[in-house]
């Protein structure tokens, strides 16, 4: 993402999809502890998903995060699924922003919503840390590898999220949703290494199977570091997490060593020992440390698996520009990004191979 794209996407300003603000107001007062008013409502620019906004008061700002009014498709934009998660892994090792308050009923704002803390501090949206002293950009790798390895030690049961996804088989459940989608999206015309990876990616999958929370878009611009030091304060933009493969979603998040900077943050293949950055494999292996394994066998399976998922995710967004129906201004953008992911995926594969 672009300097330019990351800081229209964290401004806020105009309310672009209005709600009734006395009635939260109003709401706040009954419900969050110490609320009194006045309060000022933007909109932030993100959230093109579930409309976010920032609420301020007299010493105090908020978050809140709501459904899109009007109808919805079936367990899309569920809001209270991220405000659950985050709920249950306040008490663990992952930091989250603290939730005050959830709000099932829609005749307050028209639509679902829940209120979280706004946790002041920085979002890097380039994966290399250039904004941070060379000699200090190792220990915040260190650090986003310490959370993933958190979320991936929580024990589901404890904190009451066993029944938050289907346990077992993500790799089978997964690779058969996005290989139907991307085989029926028939606008969106067909590639030669998508094709590959469809009819191989099943045929693969590592034996072994393991069910944690995962986040499902761990990236270092969903996390909100401390000022001045490498420090996570709160991960952020839950709305993909589920139970998974833990290996999946860690893959997902070290795809930024190959993963090129101007699709999502990543270092582009670049060598990162200049940088100051650790190596793929000793991020591997301190991942692998605070997990209790020795390694991670079939590594570049699970690089394969979510290049093809990342690229199936472009080319649907590719059939809804030729379709005329994109809502995001980025989206054509963004559909131009799916042959090089294509071309990654098929080459992790063929390093399997």
């Amino acid at each position: 993402m672009t300097a330019d794209l990351a800081a229209a996407n964290t401004g806020a300003g105009k309310v672009r999809v209005a709600f009734d603000e006395a009635a939260l107001g109003a709401w706040m007062a009954a419900n969050v502890e110490g609320f009194a008013g006045p309060l000022t409502v933007e909109q932030f620019n993100g959230g093109q998903s579930n409309p976010t906004y920032k609420l301020t008061k007299p010493a105090q700002r908020y978050v809140l995060r709501r459904k899109p009014p009007g109808p919805l498709l079936k367990g899309a934009h569920d809001v209270l699924r991220e405000a659950r998660v985050q709920q249950a892994l306040a008490a663990t090792d992952v930091p989250v922003a603290r939730i005050f308050a959830v709000c099932e009923d829609e005749s307050v704002i028209g639509s679902a919503f829940y209120v979280m803390d706004m946790v002041e501090g920085r979002i890097f949206w380039d994966a290399a840390f250039t904004d941070v002293p060379k000699d200090q950009r190792a220990a915040y790798f260190d650090e986003m590898n310490r959370v993933i390895a958190a979320l991936h030690s929580v024990d589901v049961a404890a904190v009451g999220l066993g029944d938050y996804g289907r346990p077992g088989n993500y790799f089978a459940r997964q690779i058969g949703r996005w290989s139907k989608q991307y085989l029926e999206d028939e606008l969106a015309g067909r590639l030669p290494d998508m094709d590959a990876l469809v009819e191989w990616l099943p045929t693969a999958i590592p034996e072994g199977d393991e069910t944690t929370v995962v986040h499902g878009d761990f990236r270092c611009d969903n996390m909100i570091f401390a000022s001045g030091e490498p420090r996570v304060l709160a991960v952020l933009d839950w709305e993909l997490s589920t139970l998974g493969h833990p290996l999946a979603d860690f893959a997902y998040h070290a795809m930024m060593y190959r993963m090129p900077g101007d699709i999502v943050a990543g270092l582009g293949g670049a060598d990162p020992v200049p940088l100051g950055l650790p190596t793929e494999a000793d991020y591997i292996a301190a991942y692998c440390a605070r997990t209790g394994r020795e390694s991670i066998p079939n590594w570049d399976y699970y690089l394969a698996f979510n290049f093809f998922r990342l690229a199936a995710i472009m080319h649907g967004i590719k059939g809804r520009v030729l379709r005329g129906t994109a809502s995001n201004a980025q989206a054509r953008e963004r559909a131009e990004a799916l042959p090089r992911l294509a071309a990654l995926a098929r080459e992790a594969m063929e390093k399997c191979r």
